[in-house]
């Protein structure tokens, strides 16, 4: 039997392709041919069987879940997708030639999601050099803001994929120049000097890729445990990137005893998504900010400079200061998200903060587990980021948490911090 026929054949594998097809557009491709009709759909286990004994040698699914995929055409308004969309699944595609690369940030993206609270990561490899990061649509709250999640499609992915890609920037490239220098890179990638630094620092995404401008309505990818026709390869979910052996994505060698896109909590992306759509917002008015006058811009340096002596808490903004005194409801890792970032620029060092922090969480309703806070500060540390707190008019984090400063104060001031540079010079 065809080798390919007979993989296909196998009930635990047309199983795992089966379980991810739900509500999902399926491609269906054949070798070298191209892909089959769109839309399609699988339906049964035995329609896997049937479709390899047609010619086709890979299955690629759809981001987005829909309420009826077969109701997909050509030319459909935005509206209409909307209308017809119940939700997507965050795929991140690691795109590099250098399997090793790949392992070393598909982990590091593992663990900068994880951060953000998210127990229910999944990865695979996608039968390349590259891995596929995955968290279900079932992870995501029902809105962010005002809008409503399945409406953030392709936006929401983009968003997430461009936040990550900054957490993991420095990590990233000390790992990948700790394996090889930049006369090394430079020969194997054969790029220039000048296309490997950016700021006069190697910048790892010159060399890796993590797709988010192909992410569009519809776009597809390789299902778990479909085969790769470049390669010959399957591919697989892995409990570990890092420790991925590529022999194991061999047809022979192939066992389906991980799911990918299995069990998620409810809601516990909650926090990566609100934080990725701010960071968003933040780009762009950072982009604003390069076509502002050499003036204007020195302005904008001076108010927002790190103060080399740590500020008193008696200077915070009412907003903080609320904060500080405890949450009685749900919002204690927002809360953390935002104490962090703003302690850091009042120039407190992380100890001082992780100090502060463990004081903050006995004040809460429930105190947050201590390895939390540890994990939020290890990994400053690690990314050494240095980014503003949500603005005042975030409704995601001080509305949500019931926080509010009067309309009088808050009329003039857009950010927690603003507050007190303002105090400080009229003092």
């Amino acid at each position: 039997m065809d080798p390919i026929l007979k993989y296909y054949s196998r009930r635990e594998i047309q199983k795992q392709i089966l379980l991810n097809a739900k509500n999902k557009e399926v491609g269906v491709k054949y070798s070298d041919k191209g892909f089959g009709k769109r839309p399609d759909v699988l339906q049964f286990e035995s329609d896997i069987l049937e479709f390899a004994k047609q010619g086709v040698t890979s299955f690629h699914l759809s981001e987005e879940t829909w309420s009826n995929p077969l109701d997909l055409k050509p030319g459909m308004t935005q509206r209409q997708l909307d209308n017809l969309r119940i939700g997507w699944d965050c795929i991140l595609d690691i795109d590099t030639k250098f399997i090793e690369y790949s392992k070393t940030c598909a982990s590091l993206l593992v663990e900068a999601i994880k951060f953000h609270d998210v127990k229910n990561v999944y990865t695979k490899f996608s039968g390349g050099s590259g891995f596929h990061i995955g968290i279900s649509s079932n992870s995501f709250p029902r809105q962010v803001d005002v809008k409503e999640t399945k409406l953030l499609f392709p936006d929401g992915i983009r968003a997430i994929s461009e936040y990550l890609k900054e957490m993991i920037r420095k990590p990233l490239s000390e790992s990948i120049l700790s394996l090889n220098t930049v006369e090394e890179i430079k020969k194997a990638t054969k790029k220039e000097e000048k296309d490997l630094i950016k700021n006069s620092v190697f910048d790892p995404f010159s060399i890796i890729g993590i797709d988010s401008i192909l992410i569009s309505p519809r776009h597809l990818f390789r299902s778990a445990y479909s085969l790769n026709e470049k390669t010959n390869l399957v591919s697989i979910p892995v409990s570990s990137p890092k420790h991925f052996n590529i022999t194991n994505a061999q047809i022979k060698n192939v066992e389906p005893e991980i799911i990918f896109l299995g069990e998620s909590e409810p809601e516990e992306a909650r926090s990566l998504i609100i934080q990725a759509m701010d960071f968003k917002v933040r780009s762009n008015k950072v982009y604003m900010t390069e076509i502002l006058t050499k003036e204007t811009k020195e302005n904008i340096r001076r108010d927002y400079e790190i103060p080399k002596i740590a500020i008193k808490e008696e200077y915070f903004p009412p907003c903080i200061i609320q904060i500080l005194k405890g949450i009685e409801k749900d919002g204690r890792k927002r809360a953390v998200f935002i104490l962090i970032n703003f302690l850091k620029q009042m120039g407190w060092s992380l100890s001082d903060i992780e100090k502060r922090l463990h004081e903050w969480n006995n004040n809460n309703y429930e105190p947050l587990r201590e390895g939390y806070i540890r994990a939020q500060i290890s990994w400053n540390q690690k990314t050494n980021q240095n980014i503003l707190p949500p603005n005042c008019d975030n409704e995601s984090y001080y509305k949500d948490l019931g926080i509010k400063c009067s309309e009088q104060l808050c009329r003039g001031i857009k950010n927690p911090v603003n507050y007190v540079f303002r105090k400080l010079k009229q003092n």
